[in-house]
């Protein structure tokens, strides 16, 4: 493995006391959100979409809604991370760019269409699930993304989703999946905490 990335991950931790004084360069969001991209999705369907909250309204309105943390506030970005559903409907122009370059056949463009226009279509079921799995994936990778720019970066799940949708006004088609924060540490934060062996959650066959 890459070491500076190894090293990465076995001092990463999340953060949850940030330096509200500090903002992030220009570009930076941007930058985060390019990288998050990068994680992988069923199909390529991309079923992913960002709220970037970065003035002190948008932030107090989701601390409103997300049992007052105020590490959302704290944070110089905090993220909506969305799973979108009905993501098939899109896939053959999600995978136009791949065909263009010469990645994908065009048969296969619809033929993954089509496959996935089977598995998706009245299965809501599914489409959550994928959802779920796209926006946590692609959350993953906009924290270690935020870690190797030496920013801090935390993952929450403490949110009314409800209540969220209808404050920040989301469509039926997103759904919102966890909030990531970045920004600069402050003084208070946790080192990584002791994992389990592997021996406890490695079955080799």
């Amino acid at each position: 493995m890459n070491p500076p990335l190894e090293s990465m991950l076995e001092t990463r931790s999340t953060a949850g006391r940030f330096d509200s004084t500090r903002t992030l360069p220009d570009g930076v969001v941007e930058k985060l959100i390019h990288l998050a991209t990068r994680a992988p999705s069923a199909f390529n369907l991309q079923n992913w979409r960002f709220i970037a909250l970065e003035s002190t309204p948008a932030k107090a309105q989701l601390k409103a809604v997300a049992f007052g943390q105020q590490q959302v506030v704290d944070a110089a970005v905090t993220f909506i991370v969305c799973g979108e559903l009905e993501s098939h409907r899109h896939l053959f122009a999600r995978l136009q760019p791949a065909v263009d370059q010469g990645i994908l056949p065009a048969a296969l463009q619809q033929g993954w269409t089509d496959m996935a226009g089977g598995l998706h279509t009245d299965n809501p079921g599914l489409q959550r699930d994928e959802a779920f799995r796209s926006a946590s994936l692609a959350a993953m990778v906009l924290m270690l993304a935020a870690n190797s720019m030496g920013l801090a970066a935390g993952a929450l799940s403490g949110f009314d989703p409800q209540a969220l949708a209808e404050s920040f006004q989301l469509s039926s088609h997103d759904v919102p999946v966890m909030l990531v924060t970045v920004g600069y540490p402050a003084s208070g934060n946790w080192p990584q905490k002791p994992r389990r062996a592997v021996t406890d959650v490695l079955e080799r066959r």
